[in-house]
């Protein structure tokens, strides 16, 4: 499982040293555009906290950081209209699950058919 890195580009972007476009931000949770969107919306959900995996946060996060995310995901959905649609979450966690920054994110993709998830 990744190690959380405090250099990693999402700590970055908590700090305000990259800039993002804000799509919903809490005490607990940012939310932002994807900077190379693999679909027509395509947001990052990222908590504040400093977990590396879904599976840290999962054993450490608090109940109100886990309610929190959880929420900020479907305020998402909703800001980009999505809820009548359909979208897609995806969280990729440790190497085998294609995680390629140490800070938890959750991608919310839709705003056209996504297709399968994985190619056969």
């Amino acid at each position: 499982m990744p190690v959380y890195d405090d250099s990693n580009i999402f700590a970055k972007i908590l700090r305000g040293e990259i800039p993002n476009t804000t799509v919903y931000e809490d005490d607990q949770v940012l939310a932002f555009e994807d900077v190379a969107p693999q679909a027509p919306v395509h947001v990052m959900v990222i908590p504040k906290g400093k977990y590396a995996s879904m599976s840290e946060f999962i054993e450490n996060a608090s109940d109100a950081e886990v309610l929190a995310l959880n929420r900020a995901i479907l305020k998402v959905v909703d800001a980009k209209g999505l809820r009548d649609s359909g979208y897609r979450t995806l969280v990729n966690n440790g190497d085998h699950g294609g995680q390629e920054v140490p800070h938890l994110h959750i991608h919310v993709c839709g705003g056209k058919p996504l297709g399968p998830l994985l190619v056969k």
